[in-house]
């Protein structure tokens, strides 16, 4: 009877308040809610994301590029406000090449070098050319090339395939051969198997200089080396001492077969999600971050070089006639630009770019 008293009393007391226009006070807790909801909603959330750029590459830290990276991760810190950061996966820790460019293709936030001969197998032919043997003579014919109209005109053709270069003045080095037999010219490369990235041009283009090319991740070169698989391989003298390639081939052809430099590439589904602060600032520090690069590169080579004659291998240079030889051989590359899928003229198109006479 008590409680149904008490009940009725209360009932009472709220229909007095509803007819004197007062409502019942809010609790403490209900008040502050309100006020922090109405705060979040007339100003804008802050972001406090940081976005991770992650580099993946087949080469070791303690390479020129190796150490160029580690630059270019610090100048991102330096010269950026926190909102992003590189982060460095050497070893193909991330994946080969091509399991990289598929992923930022699908808008993954990855950043990893690559050539002309891996943009032609993603749809823009032409580029391909870039790693034609022979086909610089200079650096400074490289570097020309980058800055020219056709360069720039085939950069926005691999924006519509979905990758966005960010720099591509990164010296990878001066590709030579190296083998488990001494070569000396191309008769000597006849029947030798030997591993290139696993893409069309450079395929073709070592098969152009007398040699059988293997396809072939660069991570498993010293093993199929050892095992005889294959007979030889190429890459900058940084890439073979780093990978200890000499010790399973001792024989080093200096040929330069190509002038070889590279550009770091990201998917444009990444790249457009970034503020254009944070687009310029990854471009320019990676820009800054090659000239480092090419000063290390350039620092390196003799003490590869030298490095390599102390541990035992047999060095051979070309000589006037061999290198006659080879060049003469590279030509049939240039005469396959059908079944490359080039513009027509292209090869006399790039030498006007890179002023070649």
């Amino acid at each position: 009877m008590k409680k149904l008293l008490a009940l009725s009393m209360v009932v009472l007391l709220l229909v007095v308040m509803t007819a004197c226009g007062t409502k019942p006070a809010e609790s403490t807790e209900a008040i502050a809610d309100n006020a922090a909801t109405e705060s979040t909603e007339s100003q804008p959330a802050e972001s406090t994301d940081v976005v991770k750029v992650q580099i993946g590459f087949e080469n070791s830290i303690s390479e020129p590029i190796g150490q160029a990276l580690l630059r270019w991760q610090e100048l991102v810190a330096e010269k950026g406000d926190g909102t992003m950061v590189i982060e460095l996966f050497p070893d193909s820790q991330l994946g080969t090449k091509s399991e990289l460019i598929d992923s930022m293709l699908l808008g993954e936030p990855v950043v990893t070098l690559a050539d002309g001969a891996f943009y032609a197998d993603y749809g823009v032919k032409d580029l391909g050319i870039l790693f034609g043997p022979f086909l610089f003579e200079t650096w400074d014919q490289a570097w020309t090339l980058t800055e020219s109209n056709w360069y720039a005109d085939q950069a926005s053709k691999l924006e519509e395939k979905g990758l966005k270069l960010l720099s591509s003045n990164w010296k990878y080095g001066e590709r030579h051969t190296m083998t488990k037999e001494l070569v000396e010219s191309p008769a000597d490369l006849n029947g030798m198997k030997i591993r290139v990235p696993n893409n069309q041009i450079q395929t073709e283009g070592f098969n152009a200089l007398g040699a059988t090319a293997t396809g072939m991740a660069l991570d498993e070169v010293y093993q199929a080396l050892q095992t005889g698989t294959i007979d030889g391989a190429e890459n900058p003298l940084a890439t073979l001492y780093g990978r200890k390639l000499h010790e399973v081939a001792p024989a080093l052809l200096l040929d330069g077969h190509v002038k070889n430099f590279t550009t770091w590439v990201a998917g444009t589904i990444f790249f457009d999600q970034l503020s254009a602060e944070q687009q310029e600032l990854l471009i320019s520090t990676g820009k800054e971050a090659g000239v480092y690069n090419n000063e290390l590169v350039d620092a390196s080579t003799s003490e590869y070089l030298n490095k390599m004659i102390e541990e035992g291998v047999t060095v051979t240079e070309l000589t006037p006639e061999t290198s006659a030889q080879f060049i003469e051989a590279s030509k049939s590359f240039y005469e396959k630009g059908d079944y490359f899928g080039w513009t027509p003229g292209l090869y006399e198109t790039v030498r006007e770019a890179m002023g070649a006479k």
